[in-house]
């Protein structure tokens, strides 16, 4: 039996095994990379361009980040948090562009202004204080707010269509969002990986087996789809960065810190429209307010995509439910994924969730006609036979043990990594992708701590994140100066860049000696 022995195993070719390999070539080229992906191409299950919104996730527009609170408040906790780890992976994103690693930006992202709306007394108010609360934060300071149904006209013309005028509507707008095409993104990372020494990408094979050696290596079983034979590998680290698929893999790896974790899928599905006539009216991407009982990535929004450089619209997410793990995937995966160490929790959860339960029920349910009609509330003057359906990628919710109700729900994204730091999977969706760079250099943070406390490693993170270690939310100068740079590389806000009004990006090394 022949092995194969490398530094690292990517399991999975999307947007996160492609950003931590990525990183981890630009820290150290020697490293020898194995990414393994049971499909026959890179970035098909949620990285897929047509399998996600693609929104930058900055929390300027997505309501469900910056809630109402009991007393009335708002909670920025989360959109803050959420802010600052956009910003990452825009740093990271401007240096792969800069060191000609990414082709031109406009390949994997484009200008695409985030907004929010709402309407009715009630949300106007929670808008209006919403706004209020970020926008006197220098990360938000930028977000433009109007109850001014001219002003909307002009923000978002298919959405004020029609409107009657009596109706009592309110908007939020940051010009700078964006618009990211995650597969894109992740092959032309994925392309430049190939270019190098010392990585290998392994296409139509499926992990059978891992098992950890006695010295912390882990030796790993494939089965070849093109052959039908079997091959292994033995590695020093391994990612588990499989979507949906993290879970099995997780538990079938045996580490005690994957204990009592489980999965709740749930799958999406859109509406979408090509016609240039329509396509051509709406550039933004409009978040409103999620339904009563509805899960956190059901928030409607109808968004500008750019895929490949073909301009639609998508209107959803319609939730759904199935039992599979993956879009590709088995009806058995859930039933496959219950284990003695994670039953409570996922019958804790099972019992305390019927009202999203029941709301699943009724989106599976629904007639084409029904999520028109939903589209309506938003643009007034959709015709159905202009809309077709189009399902998303599959979503595997995080269930976790809880020490009062037995198992909760939860919607974020988590890595979980050994103790002994060998081994990290990453299990959850939103914001998923957008937060990859923060994200991955978390597990290196954890997994390569030796090695990241060198010099030469230090060196070469600051110059891919000169931002690193730094909070952007509190140190607003530096914030400044990294947006600054990050909108100009990745050509972001080109409309609003005059040299009169805006100054030129920082140079790098005054950036990084502002972080330091």
């Amino acid at each position: 039996m022949t092995t194969k022995s490398v530094d690292v195993l990517l399991v999975g070719a999307g947007a996160m095994s492609a950003t931590l390999g990525t990183l981890l070539k630009q820290l150290d080229p020697n490293l020898s990379i194995s990414m393994v992906e049971r499909l026959d191409q890179v970035a098909q299950e949620s990285t897929d361009g047509w399998n996600n919104a693609g929104t930058g996730h900055a929390a300027y527009c997505e309501l469900n980040y910056a809630p109402l609170m009991a007393d009335g408040s708002i909670d920025t906790r989360k959109a803050f948090t959420i802010n600052n780890a956009f910003e990452v992976s825009l740093q990271f994103w401007s240096y792969l562009v800069e060191q000609q690693v990414l082709p031109a930006p406009k390949n994997f992202i484009n200008a695409t202004p985030h907004q929010s709306f709402v309407w009715g007394e009630e949300n106007v108010s929670f808008l209006r204080k919403r706004h209020a609360t970020l926008s006197a934060h220098p990360a938000f300071a930028d977000m433009e707010y109007s109850e001014d149904p001219e002003v909307l006209r002009q923000w978002m013309p298919l959405i004020m269509q029609n409107r009657s005028p009596d109706e009592k509507v309110a908007g939020t707008r940051v010009r700078y969002g964006s618009d990211v095409d995650f597969g894109s993104l992740t092959r032309g990372m994925t392309q430049n990986l190939q270019a190098q020494d010392g990585f290998e990408l392994l296409l139509e094979r499926t992990l059978k087996d891992l098992t950890q050696r006695a010295d912390g290596q882990w030796d790993l079983t494939l089965k070849n789809g093109q052959t039908g034979g079997t091959e292994h590998i033995r590695a020093r680290f391994v990612f588990l960065g499989a979507g949906g698929g993290a879970l099995p893999l997780l538990q079938q790896s045996g580490i005690p810190e994957g204990n009592g974790y489980g999965g709740f899928p749930v799958s999406g599905q859109w509406l979408v429209c090509k016609k240039p006539e329509i396509v051509n009216q709406h550039l933004a991407k409009v978040y409103g307010k999620a339904p009563i009982g509805a899960p956190p990535m059901s928030v409607p929004h109808l968004d500008t995509r750019i895929i490949d450089g073909e301009k639609a619209l998508l209107f959803g997410p319609f939730a759904g439910f199935t039992t599979k793990f993956l879009k590709q995937g088995s009806s058995f995966d859930l039933l496959k994924s219950v284990r003695l160490n994670n039953i409570r929790p996922m019958l804790s959860v099972g019992m305390n969730n019927m009202d999203l339960t029941r709301y699943l029920i009724s989106e599976v349910m629904q007639s084409h006609s029904a999520r028109v009609d939903a589209l309506r509330k938003f643009y007034p003057d959709a015709r159905a036979e202009d809309w077709t359906l189009s399902h998303a990628g599959q979503r595997v919710q995080i269930i976790k043990k809880d020490a009062d109700k037995g198992g909760k729900l939860e919607f974020g994204t988590e890595v979980i990594t050994s103790a002994d730091g060998s081994l990290s999977a990453l299990l959850g969706a939103s914001p998923g992708a957008s937060t990859a760079a923060s994200a991955m250099i978390g597990i290196i943070e954890r997994c390569f701590a030796d090695r990241l406390a060198s010099p030469q490693w230090q060196e070469k993170i600051r110059a891919m994140v000169p931002s690193y270690q730094q909070d952007l939310m509190q140190n607003t100068e530096l914030l400044a100066q990294v947006r600054n740079r990050t909108l100009s590389v990745l050509q972001l806000d080109e409309e609003h860049r005059a040299p009169k009004s805006q100054p030129a990006p920082e140079p790098l090394d005054s950036i990084q000696a502002l972080a330091s």
